[in-house]
């Protein structure tokens, strides 16, 4: 009878571990939010690539873009909480848009679990050639004789391109209009064929058309200047002192993932940002890898949320 009871409990426990032992048995979707060839697809795609190799499945990437990438984000948050979705974020639709947005259909703390932030870089304001400007002084003074006649476009209503945009008008008092895209391709399509003058970009996609000079840099948003940029001054040293805006992205998966497939996905992309296959990609975009744990990035979520509702508030940003 002991032995009976012995072998059931053994059975018991066998079967509480199969699903961290056998993860996964089947394809993963990652959801990236925005269309390809935006910041958010291009880091995206290797990484899901090397993750697909390392567990052992294919990870099939499900672009879904739209409302500044809370079309996506709320496909993922009304997914199976079993591993098999997971969603490839930028800033905006997990921090930034709950400043912006009195009403969402998800909240990001509360319908979403932290893996880990994969990187972050700065963002960096860009013209057309044929805007007479080669950096950020020159930018402001052109806008301050034509009130009203620049646009800058960003990846979207909400985002960090566009709250960096916004605190630039705030900051210098210029009249520039914001025209918000559906992610970075189709902005930097209109870029470069003239549509728009002007556009904050996330590094990864300006990167290569400001090394082909298609675009002109004129002002990065970080506190230092990029390594991978530096003869582009910052907004700080163009007269704006404490301008910081840093685009980062990060994997999260449906709140209520199991623990252990969190751990899981957590170790496994953490190492991956670090390895010299990646950090080459991102060091060729402008992006520094990070890898941090899943409390370190539900405390950036937060920490971002009141910084940019702050924002919000004192330029009276206003979506329709």
């Amino acid at each position: 009878m002991l032995s009976r009871l012995l072998l059931l409990l053994i059975m018991l426990a066998a079967a509480g571990l199969a699903p961290a032992q056998t993860y996964p048995v089947k394809p993963i979707r990652m959801i990236i939010p925005y269309p390809p060839g935006g910041g958010t697809d291009v880091l995206g795609r290797p990484i899901a690539k090397l993750l697909g190799d390392k567990l052992g499945q294919q990870i099939i990437i499900d672009n879904r873009g739209g409302a500044s990438g809370m079309v996506g984000a709320e496909m993922a948050v009304r997914s199976p909480p079993d591993g098999y979705t997971i969603l490839m974020s930028a800033s905006g639709e997990v921090s930034l848009n709950v400043a912006l947005y009195p009403k969402m259909n998800y909240d990001p703390i509360r319908d979403l679990a932290p893996v880990t932030q994969v990187g972050v870089s700065p963002l960096v304001l860009v013209a057309h050639p044929s805007l007479p400007v080669k950096n950020v002084n020159d930018y402001v003074a052109l806008a301050k004789k034509q009130p009203g006649a620049i646009s800058y476009s960003s990846i979207g209503s909400g985002s960090a391109q566009h709250m960096a945009g916004e605190w630039m008008r705030l900051l210098t008092g210029i009249n520039i209009i914001h025209v918000p895209y559906k992610g970075g391709g189709p902005q930097m399509t209109d870029l470069l064929g003239g549509h728009s003058p002007s556009g904050f970009l996330a590094l990864p996609v300006a990167a290569p058309n400001i090394k082909n000079g298609r675009v002109r840099a004129i002002g990065m948003t970080s506190a230092k200047r990029s390594l991978a940029f530096p003869d582009v001054p910052t907004f700080a040293e163009s007269g704006m002192p404490g301008f910081e805006v840093s685009q980062w992205w990060a994997v999260l998966v449906p709140r209520g993932t199991p623990n252990d497939i969190v751990t899981r996905l957590h170790a496994e992309i953490s190492a991956i940002v670090k390895t010299a296959e990646m950090k080459g990609r991102m060091a060729d975009l402008g992006v520094d890898p990070v890898g941090g744990t899943p409390e370190q990035l539900g405390e950036l979520v937060r920490t971002e949320i009141a910084k940019f509702r702050k924002i919000v508030a004192d330029a009276k940003i206003t979506l329709n």
